[in-house]
């Protein structure tokens, strides 16, 4: 039976979110079994009697976001996060979903959770919409590091191509670089020698892509800095909340026959809307890790987080960690 330790008194809506999209999924999720960390009342208030599949283990800290990453997994050793991160580490459970901090995430799985051999940093790859297909794209990495060699972001694309394979079933996925142009002399030198590395690698690389067709669906799998990764995140998630909320402010506020129109075309706007409904997609994994730690956003309701442990189950299915061991234990 595979088991994820969930941090449940990360977010804005824990733990009430967390336990309702754990109770939905585990009716689908036979052979998955789930263990809640946190605040042992509220979580057992919330299960109530529905316990199959379901273990609580209390705990009495919890990491908020103005903490101080590091300091706060060596300080708080009884927060739901650090505990649940100590389960994967002594294989009490197989995986890490956590909504907290990216910082506090990122610092429990190198010093608690610990890298493959092999991978000098661990890289957040989130799946992200395209508008030409439902499947998305991955962007690795958007957060974890502040700067990049070429190596990192080689790894990154490897392990990034891997997923997209095996999790999100694209055979053969199209690998690019994020840079400032197309032509393969573009970029500083890191990301010129990354994009040497990338075009003598064994995947599918397709070349640079800048930002402007990230969109477009020209890639599975985008390799870029951290810095750079969190940057255009963030603006992607900034513009397609104020395209949408101004698309329904003007269609709600601009008269009766705005409105009409807006319901003769109902279908198309629900069809964009969904187009960009990243919660479908599940959370940001954290690659390159001992075992798969997925971070969702702190503002998740229950039906990202219900997303999200579908995500990881599958990652668990294809034991995509194995390979990772497999494949970078050789590596220099």
């Amino acid at each position: 039976m595979r088991t994820i330790a969930i941090d449940a008194m990360g977010g804005e809506n824990a733990p009430e979110a967390i336990v309702q999209a754990v109770l939905q999924a585990k009716t689908e999720l036979k052979e998955t079994k789930f263990i809640l960390f946190g605040d042992q009342a509220k979580i057992k208030k919330l299960v109530g009697s529905d316990t199959d599949q379901i273990e609580i283990v209390g705990t009495t800290e919890v990491i908020n976001d103005e903490d101080e990453p590091v300091k706060a997994i060596r300080t708080k050793k009884d927060s739901s996060l650090v505990v649940a991160a100590q389960y994967v580490k002594q294989g009490k459970a197989d995986a890490l979903l956590s909504l907290g901090n990216s910082g506090s995430i990122l610092a429990s799985g190198i010093f608690i959770i610990g890298r493959i051999k092999g991978i000098a940093r661990p890289g957040f790859m989130p799946t992200l919409p395209v508008k030409n297909s439902d499947d998305g794209f991955n962007m690795i990495d958007v957060g974890a590091n502040a700067k990049t060699k070429p190596e990192y972001i080689l790894n990154w694309a490897k392990m990034a191509a891997y997923y997209a394979e095996k999790v999100r079933g694209i055979r053969n996925p199209r690998v690019a670089l994020l840079n400032n142009g197309s032509e393969s002399d573009k970029g500083d030198d890191v990301h010129q020698e990354a994009y040497q590395l990338l075009l003598d690698s064994e995947l599918n690389f397709i070349g640079n892509i800048e930002g402007n067709e990230l969109l477009d669906g020209k890639a599975d799998v985008v390799a870029t800095d951290g810095f750079t990764g969190n940057a255009v995140l963030k603006n992607i998630e900034g513009t397609s909340s104020v395209l949408i909320h101004l698309l329904k402010d003007n269609l709600l506020n601009s008269g009766f026959l705005v409105k009409i129109g807006a319901l003769l075309i109902k279908n198309a706007l629900k069809g964009l809307v969904s187009k960009f409904d990243v919660d479908k997609y599940g959370g940001a994994v954290l690659l390159g890790l001992d075992a798969p730690v997925v971070k969702t956003h702190g503002r998740s309701d229950q039906r990202a987080v219900y997303f999200t442990i579908k995500q990881v189950d599958k990652i668990l299915k294809e034991n995509i960690i194995d390979q990772f061991r497999a494949e970078f234990a050789t590596d220099k």
